[in-house]
């Protein structure tokens, strides 16, 4: 079935869910559907865990302000993994066990996902993955989804971008070995940009939290590279990207989404000028749903202007509420079904299909830092 977005749902609703004084026929508080969410709200992952916060918060408001799902009000419900291993498995289980939630939203590192999404398959609860984007989450069962690329479409995409737009011939990997996401980017990477003629010359690793990296780049600068990959999160990046500089290396330094955070830019000031990251969108898109969605984002945060992980968010709540609406109720079977059979849904970070292995089907974009600030370079489609 062709998904329609969802808040036309919401408007045809609008036209006949208005009581005589003028206020939504909600049920009772205890009737609302329960949709939980996990991420890092604190720690070092936070930058990802409290932008999709913002954008399935404001997802949430839009739909109750339109009369709700089903004739029910949705509740967000939100649980902080604090960045630290394990807590997303804790996290899911209270979700199945106290909170009897329908279905759930999270997370952003891959790590988390895949922590909470065999709790969620087992009691067969959807969830959907805002930007997890190791193939190994989707792969637990059919109950899980997301609504991001998939890493190895991610790391064709770098080693499109490193071969044809770097013209680099000679490149170097910094990989996180506790990272799921990190490991799986990097062998994609490494594979693609070797199967397209380039020579990966040199391999480097690190462990999450690490910000000492002199050693590695020094053998790095060693070997004579074009080009710099680091498959891993923001705040080693931004260091990476210091340090890097202050050892003499000129040539270019990239990411993939996982550098997508303000913090790279504040941690590296004029060492991540010139950087790059693959990422889900750009606020630079033209497209009026992207615009739109800007403009709504910036009046309910103060004037903040979203990044890529707001808008997957937004994206990721906006999708269950069109696929709860096909379904025609909570039932977790049919909404799973109607998760699965999502087709051409019109997403701010553009329109996503459900394929057969539950992942979206979707571009990306390479954006760089100019001027202390993100900048668009190029959209790459799958």
């Amino acid at each position: 079935m062709k998904s329609l977005s969802v808040f036309s749902h919401f408007a045809l609703r609008a036209l006949f869910g208005v009581l005589a004084f003028g206020v939504w026929n909600f049920a009772s508080a205890e009737d609302a559907i329960k949709v939980g969410e996990y991420g890092a709200f604190s720690g070092k992952e936070a930058a990802f865990g409290l932008s999709a916060r913002k954008g399935a918060i404001l997802a949430f408001e839009e739909a109750n302000a339109h009369g709700g799902v089903l004739g029910r009000k949705v509740e967000l419900l939100t649980e902080d993994n604090q960045s630290k291993a394990g807590e997303s498995a804790t996290i899911a289980k209270k979700f199945v066990s106290r909170d009897k939630v329908v279905a759930v939203l999270g997370g952003n590192p891959s790590s988390n996902s895949l922590e909470a999404a065999p709790i969620l398959q087992n009691a067969k609860i959807p969830m959907i993955a805002i930007s997890s984007t190791n193939p190994r989450v989707t792969e637990i069962g059919n109950y899980i989804f997301r609504v991001c690329f998939i890493d190895p479409f991610q790391g064709t995409v770098l080693a499109k971008f490193a071969k044809d737009t770097l013209h680099a011939k000679r490149a170097a990997i910094i990989t996180s070995v506790n990272n799921a996401y990190s490991v799986g980017i990097s062998k994609v990477f490494r594979e693609k940009f070797t199967a397209a003629g380039g020579e990966v010359v040199i391999e480097q690793k690190h462990s999450e939290g690490d910000k000492d990296f002199r050693a590695q780049l020094t053998a790095i600068k060693a070997a004579g590279v074009d080009c710099i990959f680091h498959s891993s999160n923001y705040t080693e990046g931004a260091l990476i990207c210091i340090q890097a500089r202050q050892l003499g290396f000129t040539g270019p330094l990239f990411g993939g989404d996982a550098w997508e955070a303000p913090q790279l830019i504040e941690i590296g000031g004029a060492a991540v000028e010139g950087t790059y990251y693959s990422t889900h969108a750009s606020p630079e898109s033209t497209a009026p749903v992207m615009q739109n969605f800007i403009k709504k984002f910036r009046a309910r945060w103060d004037g903040e202007t979203p990044d890529s992980i707001a808008a997957l968010g937004y994206d990721a709540a906006a999708l269950l509420f069109d696929a709860l609406q096909r379904a025609g109720t909570t039932d977790s079977a049919k909404l799973r079904e109607a998760i699965a059979t999502t087709k051409d849904f019109s997403g701010v970070t553009g329109r996503i299909t459900i394929d057969q292995d539950r992942n979206a089907t979707k571009s990306a974009v390479i954006l760089t830092v100019k001027n202390g600030k993100f900048a668009y370079v190029e959209t790459i489609d799958p």
